[in-house]
């Protein structure tokens, strides 16, 4: 069984048009592997299944050829540099010294360095891997290919969010072949440019999340607010001024009053910098000009924004599922039916607040719903199945929608609680106030922008009208018609 996995998924065999069979090639392109860890014998793997003849170099390979494939070759490192053209470097960098013995062998060969630097080697190295490989072998072609594949992406395949392999080298024939070698393993080669761009290349594995980070400490930073300020009115405030200990409140109740607040202003956040930006035009009167950096930032983090703010209004659902499970729900109910027998009430409903509650409950659906949808054509495989239209109607009308839905929820939720002198606790309006700012401001400048007066001239700006060019502009007729479909 364990054969049958070492077999090329490419035949060497090929079939005749008279139905006999010929040899494809006479030798299957041969590469050279030195270094056996983990990554070594991913690629080893890797390139077996690809059709590869591969020689593996290792200090003791008696004990690691039970590692690799069997149709792989494992032998001393200064036979497995020979015969191949293209050899892989699956050494750390601490062990390049201990290849110089090979120098005369390797003279004129074609070296793939795939090392990966530390956080602390890359702060403290001025000059990459992949650069020092190539002083200490002044005869090679060093290529900085593969880093960024894992050994587990290797040995299992590409997937569509790792496929890209960078590739940088100082010879244009030594990256074309490295080159053709990913594109057989089926990995996309990108040119990354000489070999001065491997410090770049060799510091993508060192980001985590690199376009998280942001977005990430935003959250954070507005759950921090809204769970202290919730902590101040729901629980600080009665037992200061009433005696009452509601400190049982704050691993869930509090928790769930603030998930909210933050996913409603990370949605409103979404789409104010894109109110921003067309403000910024409309008073430039132009948009070849840029924006600023913080602003051009904040329209980059747009996805990671709305991908938290789906999270977190996601367990607010499940936290409000869970509310009715705990004791204290349990014991302010029996509470309250003792209330009602001892104040001799037969039966106890209010009209108002049960309808306000079907619709808050409804619109919290409702936008739960809509940001799903939002959430979904982010993934790439989803986003690559739509044409720009679509996907601008979905993360643009429908986003805003969302934001409308929420707002309506919030309103519902909110009632008249804004108006009752008891709901200002310390003198703090009610947590839903604050949250209503920032998306009213966005809903309504983007009424604003609906006014024919700002359309069409922003229209025109974006088609490339410029307020000082003395070059006469007219917008279609039927361009006004398309306006839903434009991205603010």
């Amino acid at each position: 069984m364990s054969g049958e996995m070492d077999k090329p998924l490419i035949s060497h065999r090929l079939v005749d048009s008279d139905g006999s069979l010929a040899e494809a090639f006479s030798e299957a392109p041969k590469v050279g592997i030195l270094g056996s860890g983990d990554f070594a014998r991913s690629l080893a793997t890797r390139l077996v299944s690809s059709g590869f003849s591969v020689v593996v170099g290792s200090r003791n390979p008696k004990r690691t050829i039970r590692l690799f494939p069997s149709a792989a070759q494992v032998t001393f490192q200064a036979e497995a540099v020979g015969s191949p053209e293209v050899i892989f470097v699956a050494v750390f960098r601490e062990h390049y010294s201990s290849l110089c013995g090979l120098c005369d062998q390797l003279a004129g060969k074609i070296l793939v360095d795939v090392s990966n630097p530390t956080e602390q080697e890359h702060l403290q190295h001025r000059e990459s891997n992949a650069e020092y490989l190539a002083s200490l072998f002044p005869t090679c072609t060093v290529v900085k290919a593969f880093n960024v594949i894992s050994a587990w992406t290797m040995q299992a395949g590409p997937r569509d969010g790792n496929r890209q392999v960078p590739i940088c080298s100082d010879q244009p024939e030594a990256k074309r072949t490295v080159s053709e070698l990913a594109h057989t393993m089926g990995f996309t080669p990108v040119d990354m440019g000489s070999l001065a761009s491997a410090r770049e290349v060799e510091a993508m594995p060192l980001h985590l999340l690199p376009s998280w980070k942001v977005p990430t400490i935003l959250a954070l930073g507005l759950f921090i607010f809204f769970y202290t300020y919730n902590f101040v009115r729901d629980v600080l405030q009665p037992y200061v001024q009433e005696g009452k200990n509601k400190f049982y409140k704050l691993p869930l109740s509090v928790v769930n009053t603030t998930l909210p607040c933050v996913a409603y202003v990370l949605l409103s956040l979404v789409y104010l910098p894109g109110v921003l930006a067309a403000t910024l035009q409309l008073w430039r009167g132009t948009k070849y000009r840029r924006f600023p950096d913080w602003l051009d930032h904040w329209l980059q983090h747009r996805k990671q924004i709305g991908l938290l703010s789906f999270f977190c209004a996601s367990l607010h659902a499940v936290y409000s599922v869970c509310l009715p499970v705990r004791h204290s729900y349990r014991y302010d109910l029996v509470n309250l039916a003792i209330k009602q027998v001892l104040t001799n009430q037969s039966r106890l409903w209010v009209e108002e607040n049960v309808w306000r509650m079907e619709i808050y409950l409804s619109l919290g659906v409702l936008a739960l719903g809509t940001l799903s949808l939002l959430a979904v054509t982010s993934l790439p495989s989803i986003a690559n199945s739509l044409n720009w239209r679509e996907f601008s109607f979905v993360q643009s009308t429908l986003g805003f929608v969302a934001l409308v839905l929420s707002t309506l929820h919030t309103l519902t939720y909110g009632w008249t609680r804004a108006f009752e002198e008891s709901r200002y606790k310390f003198y703090l309006p009610p947590t839903f106030t604050l949250t209503l700012l920032v998306p009213c401001v966005v809903i309504l400048a983007k009424g604003l922008f609906l006014l024919p007066c700002l359309s069409l001239r922003l229209s025109k700006i974006r088609r490339g009208w410029e307020k000082d060019s003395a070059i006469k502009f007219t917008l279609p007729v039927e361009h006004a018609l398309d306006q839903k479909t434009s991205h603010v």
